[in-house]
């Protein structure tokens, strides 16, 4: 037994290095990541009222996809703060409305503002901005300038968002 043990500072040496590599695997996703939203521009986008009537990519986006985003606690994050008709999804938010009904309370283009900057109506929102990266603090460096959600994602949850017309529980 006492030949087959590893003697305390290797088996140190040998975790630093897996860490070490996880550390640099992570930071390397998370550049691809980054890397993907430093590739767009913001499109620009007319605010008429209380809403963005058109879309940000000239065409509706895809609910199912949009679904997705809205229950993936790593791209959308909307359930730290909303709940919502997913059965499937525990823990979600309690600091915002419930997404049950969004659809029969807004339009697309009330929705679409909401999601790209809801300071825009409420200066006074939790909400994160998904489609603004001027005049932010607080933004992690690898994030300045990047906006949270493409404008293909944001037509993406607008779509999905507009079909939930029901408020009464599924």
């Amino acid at each position: 037994m006492a030949g087959s043990a590893r003697s305390p500072k290797k088996f140190s040496a040998e975790r630093s290095g897996t860490l070490a590599c996880a550390t640099v695997l992570a930071a390397a996703i998370a550049c691809l990541a980054v890397h993907a939203h430093a590739q767009e521009e913001l499109r620009p986008y007319i605010v008429v009222g209380d809403a963005i009537p058109e879309p940000l990519t000239g065409a509706k986006g895809d609910a199912e996809r949009g679904r997705g985003i809205v229950v993936n606690r790593q791209v959308g994050l909307c359930l730290l703060c909303h709940s919502g008709p997913f059965p499937e999804e525990k823990f979600q938010g309690t600091l915002a409305p419930d997404l049950k009904g969004t659809g029969a309370r807004w339009s697309e283009g009330q929705l679409r503002l909401r999601i790209v900057d809801a300071s825009r109506f409420n200066p006074d929102t939790i909400m994160p901005p998904y489609y603004r990266t001027e005049g932010l603090i607080h933004v992690a460096p690898a994030f300045q300038g990047k906006p949270i959600l493409t404008a293909e994602q944001i037509e993406d949850v607008v779509a999905y968002l507009a079909t939930l017309r029901d408020e009464r529980n599924p």
